[in-house]
């Protein structure tokens, strides 16, 4: 089969990693007798330098005809002074929006070759750690109704938290369904003692619940969440939640996989169309000296391929390879302990690719 891919390097560490998620693609593609092609675009700072816009609209035609997206990062200090429309991260949530990009998938899984990296004390997470956060993500604060306003204090500024009964019913469905080929049990955050939006959130996501009764379903507010997350990880095995919340939950959860440079994601349209990313951010500070860790870009590149493209076995051999790596006692920097062998991004690009197939 071949596949066109759509690929946005961004900022900072971005061409670094992505560098690598092709290796790694094409290697899959050797072995299993596929043919990626890749169609390298500009989002994020490096398309304001050059185009005065984060989001060109070239890139957005170029998305849309192809088979998925693959992004590394975008953003830096050096664009911080802009005008929030301009800043680069409006590249993020302007394809979120065109390419239909509602489902954020985000898996939180502690190897237990990284079990010493993790800051948790050891007993709450023995046996290794594997749960999904699913956030909805074209919806809520981050794209409700916004602006400033005098007050009699002053300038004021105001974010509108928003979501529709069709916007929490698909999100909903999206986790019923994961929670169904895993472990069956879901838990549903929101603030409903609190918020509005949160009291509609909770009443749909209970309107839904009868199609899958084999799925044990709780809530839980959002700050007892963020405790549990920490206190207790192995009690969770599905999250969904909002826009606002997802962002801080799945970046929390990043605590128990021993590093943010370990998570993936992916964001998925109702035909599971996707834009595939690592959740970390473009670290300009280490960008070009080889030594970002790849490997939450390749575990992407592993989703893109089982989601997506529906490539299974493709997608084992890809997180095999990781763990395989792992095993042997590699680490890049932020992964580091005693007894580890140091590599660098290219060296675990290079390590991964050749060990899917073996």
């Amino acid at each position: 089969m071949e596949y066109n891919i759509a690929v946005v390097s961004g900022d900072g560490i971005g061409p670094d990693i992505i560098r690598e998620a092709k290796k790694t693609l094409t290697r899959v593609g050797d072995v299993f007798g596929h043919q990626f092609q890749f169609e390298d675009l500009l989002a994020g700072g490096c398309a304001f330098d050059a185009h005065g816009t984060p989001l060109p609209e070239e890139t957005v035609t170029a998305c849309k005809r192809a088979d998925a997206v693959l992004l590394g990062a975008v953003g830096g200090p050096k664009w911080d002074t802009l005008p929030g429309h301009q800043r680069p991260e409006q590249a993020l949530l302007g394809l979120r929006k065109q390419l239909g990009l509602f489902a954020n998938l985000r898996p939180a899984i502690l190897f237990p070759e990284l079990a010493d990296a993790c800051l948790l004390r050891k007993e709450a997470v023995e046996g290794g750690l594997d749960l999904m956060v699913v956030r909805e993500l074209t919806g809520g604060i981050y794209f409700g109704e916004k602006g400033t306003k005098e007050t009699e204090q002053g300038l004021a500024a105001y974010d509108v938290e928003i979501y529709s009964e069709e916007e929490v019913r698909r999100i909903a469905v999206v986790a019923f369904e994961l929670a169904m080929k895993r472990n069956r049990r879901l838990t549903s955050v929101d603030k409903a003692n609190i918020l509005e939006s949160s009291r509609l959130w909770r009443r749909v996501v209970n309107e839904v619940a009868p199609a899958y009764p084999e799925v044990m379903l709780s809530h839980m507010y959002v700050d007892n969440a963020a405790m549990q997350l920490v206190r207790d990880p192995r009690q969770f095995d599905v999250i969904v939640t909002g826009n606002l919340f997802g962002d801080i939950l799945s970046d929390e959860a990043s605590m128990i996989t021993g590093s943010i440079g370990m998570l993936p994601s992916a964001s998925l349209n109702v035909e599971n169309f996707g834009m595939y990313e690592p959740i970390h951010g473009s670290a300009p500070d280490i960008a070009g000296k080889n030594v970002a860790n790849p490997m939450a870009t390749i575990l992407s590149v592993g989703m893109m391929l089982r989601y997506t493209f529906g490539l299974a076995k493709e997608a084992d051999a890809v997180e095999a390879a990781v763990r395989n790596v792992l095993r042997q006692g590699y680490r890049t920097q932020d992964l580091m302990s005693p007894g580890m062998n140091a590599m660098g991004t290219e060296e675990a690009g290079d390590r991964i690719a050749a060990a899917i197939g073996k």
